[in-house]
């Protein structure tokens, strides 16, 4: 089966973050409950997908926050669990009434833009597909928040941080936050080179950020497992700065989805306790 007989066409305006969709989307529904929208994008390496969790009772007329749940792993990849399978087991979308989203990735995903390769565009692709068909075919408020670990918690922290005016509130889990080479865990495959790094390097973006932040946490460090130190170092970094923020420096636990810390994340960033 190609891609045309498996997915939505989507096609993305050259000149913004504008999408038409050729056919309109017509999600399959998986064995979780999931909405499956398969798209196209010309800043990918093939068809990704798009899984969107509702509310099981939903208000007409009636709109509700989003919440990107940001994978870790390319495609399909499971090797840390599952952050929308444990929302809903949780029941955290019926509980705080949020609209969840999770977009894969055609590779390892680190939500930034490779500055040569046109099918390594991630940011890119975030902003201008994925937000864009939420919006149009869902009832969404533009309360938009980043839930995410490891690597994920690591693009909620810097997709917040390039685009503070378009998403609220970013929580990272166990995030390596504090990089400052390109050169460990698949880095370079996304960006390339230290100069493109840089863009997006989590320590400079919060100095540039600092006096716009304001004083409304937006930004929250939860728990740790593999990267306590560099936890430990953005928090000091972001105290320094005076960048309102929440910070739990809780007990080791395992470097999963399913390690506990997904519940005080989603509550913080519903109601910010």
């Amino acid at each position: 089966m190609n891609w045309r007989e498996c997915c939505t066409l989507v096609v993305v305006a050259s000149i913004g973050p504008i999408l038409r969709a050729d056919v309109e989307p017509k999600p399959r529904v998986d064995a979780h409950g999931f909405r499956i929208h398969c798209v196209m994008s010309e800043y990918q390496g093939g068809p990704t997908e798009i899984r969107v969790l509702l509310p099981d009772r939903m208000e007409k007329g009636k709109r509700y926050p989003v919440m990107y749940v940001l994978p870790v792993e390319a495609k399909d990849g499971k090797q840390y669990g599952n952050g929308l399978v444990e929302i809903k087991k949780l029941d955290l979308h019926n509980k705080f009434g949020v609209i969840c989203v999770e977009a894969t990735f055609s590779h390892l995903p680190w939500y930034a833009d490779h500055p040569t390769d046109a099918k390594i565009r991630q940011e890119t692709y975030f902003l201008k597909v994925v937000l864009p068909f939420i919006d149009k075919h869902y009832p969404v408020t533009l309360v938009r928040w980043l839930l995410g670990f490891s690597k994920s918690g690591w693009g909620a922290f810097s997709l917040l941080l390039r685009n503070p005016d378009i998403f609220s509130k970013a929580v990272a889990w166990d995030a390596p936050l504090m990089m400052a080479m390109p050169n460990r865990f698949g880095m370079g495959e996304i960006f390339g080179t230290q100069e493109n790094f840089e863009k997006y390097r989590v320590s400079k973006l919060l100095e540039a950020r600092a006096k716009e932040l304001g004083k409304e946490p937006r930004l929250a460090i939860l728990g740790y497992s593999n990267f306590h130190e560099h936890h430990q170092e953005a928090h000091a970094l972001m105290k320094r700065l005076g960048i309102a923020h929440e910070y739990r420096d809780e007990k080791k636990s395992p470097h999963t989805w399913h390690s506990g810390w997904v519940a005080d994340g989603v509550k913080w960033l519903a109601t910010g306790k």
